[in-house]
């Protein structure tokens, strides 16, 4: 089905992402409506409507998806329950069944398994005697994380030994949760593939990631060394995901370079921080092909536009070193025009070496 540009598109969540799909809607001729329980947001700025509704309600969220052509998401954390009301009245992509796995850690890691895809060793644990029998079974060092609503290093523990079991489980608040074993690694990488409804996919370079405290700092492009040489098998890996899923639009996939190949650590079903410097380093980027792949036109080339790539994170402060970043004859400034915060993300800098 292809939505014509002059339609409408809705789009869950009125964040960074929201505003960068809405100026990537805009460029292709469509109009983009936020639904956002906030009055405003970093979206607000660039969209052509704003409804400001509770996640949960779902009258409101089918009134939304009424006065739209197609609707989308720009994060993972919403209740599946009140967007499955929604998912019939409009086309609705991707999938309230991948939004389902995605947030959800357990039910990830066991798709992946059951697609054959590698992952650390796993199990899911709801209680502190199930953490202990985990511990016995896996080993440490292991890592535990919340089934759900962990993001930027947050909701997970380190446990170095059995001595750490209790307090680990403090740590994330005794909530469910699964335990990892311990994955050597040299470095982590993300795959970011767009699909259509046909199954036409497309896949980006692959971005080599640094992480300071659990958040995103860096992304560069092409991959070198072990990350270039697991390139097509996590592209292959990422491509039997999606079409598993039957997915539409741009998927996220970490893994980890393990010693022989990759490793998956988890899915995001939307657009994704380390895609952010495809807006200026790839012929298309990843916002407008999500735009393309969720409105059904054919999607873009992804090619790079110079020899190598760099995306740098600007983290609470860093936002304020904007004029020397200006003064920069090669870069390119994103401000998301949020306050500042310790640890949020306010924007971005894209530097493309030709």
């Amino acid at each position: 089905m292809i939505i014509p540009p002059g339609s409408t598109i809705g789009i869950i969540g009125g964040g960074q992402l929201g505003r960068m799909l809405a100026v990537a809607a805009a460029q292709l001729g469509y109009r983009s409506h936020i639904y956002a329980p906030e009055e405003s947001g970093p979206a607000a700025e660039v969209c052509a409507e704003w409804t400001r509704g509770d996640y949960q309600d779902e009258a409101a969220l089918r009134r939304f998806a009424e006065a739209c052509h197609v609707i989308t998401y720009e994060f993972e954390n919403l209740p599946v329950e009140a967007l499955a009301a929604t998912e019939g009245l409009r086309p609705f992509h991707p999938s309230v069944e991948a939004l389902r796995i995605a947030q959800d850690r357990a039910l990830e890691k066991g798709f992946a398994g059951r697609h054959d895809i590698p992952t650390a060793p796993w199990t899911a644990v709801n209680t502190l005697d199930e953490l202990r029998d985990a511990v016995a079974g896996i080993g440490t060092p292991a890592i535990l994380k919340t089934r759900r609503f962990g993001y930027d290093g947050k909701g997970q523990a380190r446990l170095r030994s059995a001595d750490d079991i209790e307090a680990a489980w403090q740590t994330i608040g005794g909530q469910p949760a699964v335990l990892e074993g311990f994955v050597r690694f040299e470095v982590e990488y993300s795959v970011l593939l767009a699909r259509s409804s046909n199954g036409e996919s497309v896949a980006w370079d692959v971005p080599t990631n640094v992480h300071r405290n659990g958040i995103l700092a860096l992304s560069t492009v092409p991959p070198q060394g072990q990350v270039a040489e697991q390139v097509a098998d996590a592209v292959n890996l990422t491509k039997r995901l999606a079409d598993a899923l039957g997915y539409v639009g741009v998927l996220a996939v970490e893994w980890f370079a393990g010693g022989e190949g990759p490793i998956f650590n988890e899915m995001a079903p939307r657009v994704h921080n380390s895609g952010h410097w495809t807006i200026e380093g790839a012929t298309t980027s990843q916002f407008e092909n999500h735009i393309r792949a969720i409105c059904g036109l054919p999607l873009g080339s992804t090619s790079l536009t110079g020899a190598r790539v760099e995306m740098e994170n600007l983290i609470g402060e860093e936002a304020e070193r904007w004029p020397a970043i200006l003064a920069e004859r090669d870069a390119h400034l994103h401000l998301y025009g949020k306050s500042v915060r310790p640890g949020r993300k306010m924007g971005h800098v894209t530097r493309v070496s030709r």
